[in-house]
């Protein structure tokens, strides 16, 4: 499977034009096109975040007894 990237910009109607020549001759093609995360969406993330931390399906995690291990425990990963 090959992978093409292009590089294009939207119209002021949000529309987009390609211009590429492939290799490919009358073949269904399937496009791909990925938007760059926005200020809105690593919000987003952090009130996914806040409400996961508020959930009472995480409430057995602040019981003492889940406390069993220390920074003294284990060993360092060395990469």
């Amino acid at each position: 499977m090959k992978a093409i990237e292009l590089h294009s910009k939207t119209d002021k109607n949000g529309r987009v034009s390609l211009n590429y020549k492939t290799e490919f001759e009358n073949k269904k093609i399937r496009v791909l096109i990925l938007v760059e995360d926005s200020e809105d969406a690593a919000i987003q993330e952090a009130e996914w975040v806040e409400n996961a931390v508020k959930s009472p399906a995480f409430d057995f995690l602040k019981d003492e007894d889940q406390d069993i291990y220390t920074l003294n425990d284990g060993e360092p990963i060395e990469d």
